[in-house]
């Protein structure tokens, strides 16, 4: 590829006002405001600061903006420039919406957590999210340190994170997040909490895995509800709230000496090879494995907690041989040890497929990648509840484009969070005014997602579905 003109006889200007750079914020917002965001926001979030009023507005500027791609709040201005001010109205600056963000109390932040509850099971209703929910579905909780630089951040510290596979100590804020996801659809958030960056993992873990089951009932989850941790959580509390609340769980179990117990007592022929249909990498040993043996046991966690906590179910254990990657070539191994990586279940599925949808809960660092990708990759106040409630416009966000892509068809239903901006929501557009209120977005000719973008288009700007 290369210039059809020299440069020198190429010209530009910024002077065209019927252009916008986001024409697929058009859809993408009257999806938003067909699920009713504007009015639950109204409803519940009741700001007493004077910076704090036309929440509806101000929340919608902020849900809209971190869909065209802003991560700060300075980005904000990317809503306001050509014909953006003929497609929407109630547009405000972004030194106002960063005051009201800092007009946020804690109250206020779980107000609006309230209203992203409330908008997942919208959007669920008016868009394929969740396909299968009413078999099965999964949710997975995980945290991750972000990353803060500002000598004021309020509640920053240092806390754990993996970076290129390397545990370090990185100051922060601690963002704890449940998604929800189906054998056949991408994850969408369904609970956030933010915390300070030296926050225990397990920290509030309990009460959230209660809402985040909750939420996922409201939005369609009427099936089987399969609740996977890792050992972070692998506490009486949060297998406690997730059992009350009628869900199942899967956690990964820590060696401790009645775990290793257990799995010394497992007798050899009980072991089960499995040959996996894609290599796992392994990160202790830094290598890809192909294939291990699986057995399961009877196991009684917390037995010596007090009385009512014990709980009874699965231990099912993946070994693999830890081979000596030091050993010189032709050095053949004394005897076979073995590394065992053990989970605690209740699942109904038989060992082996319970296994196998246990490992799948990585799924939840796609989605903080997908978030750090945009709106978390700054939390751009000092006020730690003005970043609690840009974490939660952030959860917002992703379930709205998500549920978007969902209606663009099938190639954009599982892809990342930047490709459904890049593919759907920037797009230029020349706007062009006519008769009676009409206006008509000339979009470019031969565009490559041109089909998804008018399927997302006529779904929610068209008329409404038909009640069934």
């Amino acid at each position: 590829m290369q210039l059809s003109h020299v440069p020198e006889r190429t010209h530009a200007s910024f002077d065209d006002p019927n252009l916008v750079s986001r024409a697929g914020l058009v859809p993408v917002m009257a999806l938003a405001e067909r699920c009713g965001l504007a009015d639950l926001a109204a409803e519940h979030v009741r700001i007493a600061a004077a910076c704090g009023v036309n929440a509806h507005l101000k929340a919608c500027c902020l849900v809209a903006g971190m869909a065209a791609g802003a991560d700060s709040i300075d980005d904000m201005d990317v809503l306001r420039h050509g014909a953006m001010g003929e497609l929407f109205g109630g547009v405000r600056a972004p030194s106002t919406l960063g005051s009201f963000l800092r007009s946020f109390t804690w109250g206020n932040v779980l107000q609006l957590q309230k209203v992203h509850r409330e908008f997942l099971a919208e959007l669920s209703r008016h868009a394929p999210l969740l396909p299968g929910a009413d078999v099965l579905a999964f949710l997975d909780m995980d945290s991750a340190q972000e990353r803060v630089y500002g000598h004021a951040k309020q509640g920053a510290a240092f806390g754990h994170t993996k970076i290129a596979g390397k545990t370090l100590l990185v100051r922060g804020l601690n963002a704890l997040a449940v998604v929800i996801s189906t054998p056949l659809a991408a994850p969408v958030i369904a609970a956030t909490r933010l915390r300070g960056g030296s926050a225990n993992s397990a920290r509030g873990a309990a009460s959230l895995a209660a809402e985040a089951i909750s939420t996922a009932r409201q939005a369609g989850c009427t099936g089987q509800i399969v609740f996977r941790i890792d050992s972070a959580y692998h506490s009486a509390a949060v297998l406690g709230a997730i059992r009350r609340a009628g869900a199942r769980f899967s956690v990964t179990v820590p060696q401790r000496r009645d775990v290793r117990a257990a799995i010394a007592a497992i007798p050899e022929d009980a072991w089960i090879p499995i040959t996996y249909p894609r290599a796992i990498w392994d990160e202790a040993q830094k290598r890809l494995i192909s294939d291990a043996e699986v057995a399961e046991v009877p196991y009684t966690a917390f037995a010596l907690k007090k009385k009512g906590y014990a709980i009874t179910a699965r231990l099912i254990v993946r070994r693999v041989k830890a081979l000596n990657r030091k050993a010189p070539a032709g050095q053949d191994e004394l005897f076979t040890s073995w590394r065992y990586h053990a989970l605690f279940t209740d699942s109904p599925f038989e060992m082996i497929q319970a296994e196998s949808q246990h490992r799948d809960h990585a799924i939840v660092e796609q989605v903080f990648a997908d978030c750090n990708d945009g709106p978390l990759a700054h939390l751009p106040s000092g006020s730690f509840p003005a970043n609690a409630a840009w974490l939660a416009c952030a959860a917002i966000c992703h379930n709205l484009l998500r549920a978007a892509a969902t209606l663009a068809g099938p190639a954009c239903a599982k892809v990342r969070g930047i490709t459904i901006r890049n593919h759907l929501v920037s797009i230029a557009a020349r706007i062009a005014r006519h008769g009676r209120g009409h206006i008509t977005m000339h979009l470019p000719e031969g565009w490559h997602r041109q089909a998804g973008w008018m399927n997302l288009f006529e779904a929610a700007c068209g008329p409404p579905a038909a009640a069934a």
